[in-house]
């Protein structure tokens, strides 16, 4: 049960993150916003990690840790930045739903790993749940710009290798010390980005909606989803981790609701109830969660 809440609460949180993307972009621009989101995010964790720090594992892998920094931080929000520029926020959110897609093809290309006929159907459901969504109006994403959607895909892909390296190299790290040092190489890179780029971070004009987007995006949406993302991806598997990405269309669109009054359609019940299917397929469990935390129970209890 912790997983799938884990799941939910991660997809609440990044449900807005493509909103205050938007927002952010607009005053910061590309690399500042991922420079500003990753700072935001690494401050608050700091402090945590110092109160953990004997409890880190030793040798730290710090190689694979900013391998992680730069394909799950990064490089992907700079991508998912620039593509904002180019379309609409709920567009991007759809594109990001191809994640698990490329995590599992990822897994079977580079890793050489076997997923499960159940695992692939889950995969495909899981998109389809999205195709639903969109009421099959494959123009949608065709009539947009090409560059905004090839950037969107392209960090998808990223994070698909991200997943999968995180879970071959460090399945046994501190998911705190992951998050840190992953936040901390993409405040870096966003730094770089931006002095390459020529737009100082810190030669902007602050206003409400950027101090709410970097709050959103720092605190929220990096420092403690990051944390729900790599306890995912450590506890249970990378697809199971990336299937996020087939709910945060569906917490857009309920944010939507509550707080602009959009209409909760059919199709976003009919793509919703696909999608938890295709979670549930792609998980590669056999039991439901509770039945599983029977099991566990009961094989507890006699143990003792």
């Amino acid at each position: 049960m912790r997983l799938y809440s884990a799941l939910i609460s991660l997809s609440m949180i990044w449900g807005l993150s493509f909103v205050f993307i938007k927002w952010l972009t607009e005053s910061a621009g590309v690399w500042g916003t991922v420079f500003f989101r990753c700072l935001a995010g690494a401050i608050i964790l700091m402090p945590f990690l110092w109160i953990k720090r004997k409890q880190i594992v030793r040798p730290i892998p710090w190689k694979a840790l900013i391998i992680v920094g730069v394909f799950n931080a990064g490089l992907p929000w700079g991508l998912i930045s620039l593509s904002e520029t180019q379309i609409a926020s709920n567009t991007a959110a759809v594109l990001n739903a191809l994640t698990p897609l490329f995590s599992g093809l990822i897994g079977v290309m580079v890793f050489s790993k076997a997923l499960s006929k159940k695992q692939w159907l889950g995969i495909i459901m899981g998109f389809a749940g999205i195709l639903v969504l969109m009421e099959f109006n494959i123009k949608l994403l065709l009539g947009e710009n090409f560059i905004g959607i090839g950037t969107m895909i392209l960090a998808t892909i990223s994070y698909g290798f991200a997943s999968q390296y995180t879970k071959k190299h460090l399945g046994d790290t501190g998911v705190l010390l992951i998050t840190t040092c992953s936040l901390t190489v993409g405040a870096a890179i966003g730094f770089f980005g931006s002095l390459v780029t020529g737009h100082i971070p810190f030669h902007v004009e602050w206003n409400s909606y950027m101090f709410m987007s970097v709050i959103g995006l720092g605190c929220f949406g990096s420092g403690i989803a990051h944390l729900l993302f790599y306890y995912l991806m450590t506890k249970g598997s990378p697809e199971f981790a990336t299937t996020v990405t087939y709910i945060i269309p569906v917490t857009a669109m309920i944010w939507g609701s509550v707080l602009l009054n959009e209409a909760v359609t059919k199709n976003i019940i009919l793509g919703l109830t696909i999608i938890f299917v295709g979670i549930y397929f792609s998980s590669g469990t056999s039991k439901f969660p509770f039945k599983r935390f029977q099991s566990q129970k009961i094989h507890l209890e006699q143990k003792q």
